[in-house]
């Protein structure tokens, strides 16, 4: 995709706006049109079909996996004795929509993204799919235009925050407060969570907890503490979740 087709109709008005936001978010762009796209919202090309760009979708794909990888990455790096399952009870923590938005609303991102009259009229710009998706393209055209490092530059000094919570002992509950929800929803039922094994000095010990609902067990999780053991056995059940079905 060459520079020529990601400029093409670049008014200096938005030319102005987009190297404003450069200065935003820190990063120079050697293509500024790959900044423009990444904050290109579908709702502003059903009112402006003859816009020369297309939406964010495709960069908030890339952006998703790059994002995924960096901070996978750095967590294999950081936290050599977690297992496989405490490592993505962590990343899902650190990728949720929420975290995203969050930092995008730092960056002002719902300031500067193209929305559709009726999409801003209604609050969009402060919405968390649109910031979060917008994050992800955001990241995606970081990496296009700049590289890895950059990209990870760019992710984890807003990660950093997150990931001191998680030093300090904070688990995010992303996966027990979906499986929260979804029990809720469908079964109209609280999920029970149960220490059924710890073992190991006191200094190292691993914990075994097992998660009901209704009285029927949908999986087990281990981890170096109570939380973390909790936030593997909610990961697995709802992975369980479409063949366990439980009835009450």
């Amino acid at each position: 995709m060459s520079s020529a087709s990601e400029e093409a109709g670049l008014s200096p008005q938005e030319r102005a706006t987009l190297e404003e936001y450069q200065r935003v978010i820190g990063v120079p762009f050697r293509n500024i049109g790959l900044l423009r796209r990444a904050l290109v919202h579908r709702s502003y090309l059903n009112e402006n079909p003859d816009f020369p760009v297309g939406s964010n979708e495709r960069l908030e794909f890339l952006g998703d996996a790059v994002l995924g990888f960096i901070i996978a990455e750095h967590l294999y790096e950081k936290y050599p004795d977690l297992t496989e399952g405490e490592l993505t009870a962590l990343r899902a923590a650190l990728v949720k929509s929420s975290t995203l938005a969050r930092f995008a609303k730092r960056l002002d991102l719902g300031d500067y993204i193209y929305l559709g009259r009726g999409e801003a009229e209604s609050g969009g710009r402060a919405r968390q799919p649109i910031l979060a998706s917008g994050l992800e393209a955001l990241i995606g055209a970081i990496y296009l235009d700049r590289g890895i490092e950059e990209a990870r530059h760019f992710i984890l000094q807003f990660s950093a925050d997150e990931i001191l919570a998680i030093e300090q002992g904070e688990l995010p509950k992303d996966f027990k407060s979906r499986l929260q929800e979804l029990a809720q929803a469908e079964l109209r039922l609280t999920p029970v969570y149960e220490t059924v094994a710890a073992t190991g000095p006191d200094h190292a010990k691993e914990f075994v907890v097992e998660v009901r609902v209704g009285g029927n067990a949908l999986a087990q999780g281990t981890g170096r503490s109570k939380q973390i053991a909790e936030q593997e056995a909610a990961r697995q059940a709802l992975e369980n979740w479409s063949k366990t079905s439980p009835q009450t």
